[in-house]
């Protein structure tokens, strides 16, 4: 599907004519059908064109393949077949709201399932309308951070780690490399001027001011493919650190103009949505060195995306064309979406019944008592793949913990173990920000019951 897009993505760009054939070939590689009355119903607003479409490409190619592994290979959960429709949003938040509404109502009791936009933007967009209609919206790695706090935000999951808890990582990460100590350092950073870019600022701000760092904030306007202005001010500031926080086409061009003005790859370190495959093999050699944190490892070494290679694509049911996105972080990242996706299902099914149906509320309860330890991972296949996850309703983040990788020209290596944010720094800024929401909402914060 990817040469197709390509081609399609030249001519019809934002053309309706053009979002018609996209979601009429996903939905031929995707091996989907209507759903029936008796399947669990995923509804997936995704994006595969646009300067962001790479990305989405790779992630939700994983992210099926899962599903179809699921049912492949296990008949579905307890029986209950899994289906699935994706709504192209063009990584934009009015296509997203649009996409939302459109796939909530073909879900029957479900409503969705559990809603994954990967997209800051779009789950800031959809988060009352899901919070309404009682569907979780899952934000792995992404999306509204105080949410982590159950009793003011129930239906909204920022699984794994947050966007301040990676931050703090980075930090912490720095902070070791300087021999304990970033006392009088200068540390910029370059950011997409969004909502996906701004979330860090407050754990950085506070982190500046206990490690006793300069911060300076550059940003950079979507979609980022003009940072010429942008690294000169960075070469003027001199910094020692860029901790860098990019989104598509951005990755790549910075790390070419990083080259350009003569800094230094190895003193970069980017987020989880600038540490892919997608940001640096078009930087070629501009992308030596270069450093991003991760929650996912990469490769085939891991045995369940080797199983999805032989189960599903030997079955013809593979999503992608392009088999090369198999094994990629982004790919990866997508099955680990998908298995914390069905883990929740199973547990659903175990609480309120099995081969049943989830609704939207069960499934809520489901994902706020998670614990996939990593006897869980290995049992599954997907061993290092994530960090264990356990949930509750003061803890909708669940982990909180990244690893940082290198990309040495030709493959990502890890250069350090789980590294866990300052929690005890973080998590009261989460508490402040939920409680003025619920204030201005007029929430009384409480923990749901099933």
């Amino acid at each position: 599907m990817q040469t197709v897009n390509f081609k399609l993505n030249n001519l019809f760009f934002r053309t309706k004519s053009f979002v018609l054939a996209v979601s009429v070939v996903s939905a031929a590689l995707s091996g989907i059908s209507v759903a029936k009355a008796d399947d669990q119903f995923i509804s997936i607003p995704s994006y595969r064109v646009g300067p962001y479409g790479q990305n989405g490409q790779a992630f939700y190619g994983g992210f099926i393949d899962y599903l179809s592994k699921i049912n492949i290979a296990q008949n579905g959960i307890n029986g209950v077949k899994l289906a699935w429709e994706e709504c192209e949003t063009e990584y934009n938040n009015a296509k997203g709201v649009e996409c939302y509404e459109r796939l909530k109502g073909k879900s029957g009791i479900s409503k969705g399932t559990a809603i994954h936009t990967m997209s800051t933007g779009i789950s800031y967009s959809v988060l009352d309308k899901a919070q309404t209609d009682k569907v979780p919206l899952i934000m792995m790695g992404y999306g509204r951070t105080d949410a982590v706090d159950g009793s003011v935000f129930p239906y909204a999951f920022p699984l794994v780690t947050t966007y301040q808890m990676q931050a703090s990582a980075i930090v912490k990460f720095l902070v070791d490399k300087n021999n304990g100590s970033l006392a009088n350092k200068k540390i910029v950073y370059l950011y997409h001027d969004s909502a996906y870019g701004k979330e860090p600022l407050i754990a950085l701000e506070a982190e500046s001011k206990i490690n006793r760092f300069k911060l300076v904030e550059i940003p950079v306007a979507h979609p980022g493919n003009e940072q010429g202005a942008q690294w000169l001010k960075i070469r003027e500031e001199n910094p020692d650190y860029v901790i860098f926080w990019g989104w598509g086409v951005m990755n790549q061009t910075a790390l070419k103009a990083a080259q350009k003005v003569g800094f230094s790859r190895e003193k970069i370190i980017g987020s989880w949505w600038a540490g892919s495959e997608e940001d640096v093999i078009p930087a070629g050699d501009a992308a030596k060195g270069y450093m991003s944190a991760t929650w996912n490892v990469s490769g085939k070494t891991v045995p369940v995306i080797a199983e999805i290679e032989k189960v599903v694509y030997s079955a013809g049911k593979g999503n992608l064309s392009d088999k090369n996105k198999i094994g990629t972080v982004l790919y990866n990242r997508g099955v680990s979406a998908a298995v914390v996706t069905v883990e929740a299902i199973k547990l659903a099914q175990n609480k309120f019944g099995k081969g049943k149906v989830m609704t939207g509320e069960q499934m809520r309860w489901a994902f706020e008592n998670l614990n996939i330890t990593n006897q869980s991972l290995t049992t599954l296949g997907a061993s290092g793949l994530l960090p264990e996850i356990k949930t509750s309703c003061e803890n909708h983040e669940g982990s909180g913990r990244v690893k940082i990788q290198q990309w040495d020209g030709a493959k990502w290596n890890l250069v350090s173990d789980w590294i866990e944010g300052n929690k005890a720094l973080i998590h009261p800024l989460f508490k402040a920000n939920a409680s003025e929401y619920a204030k201005e909402k007029n929430i009384i914060p409480a923990c749901l019951k099933n």
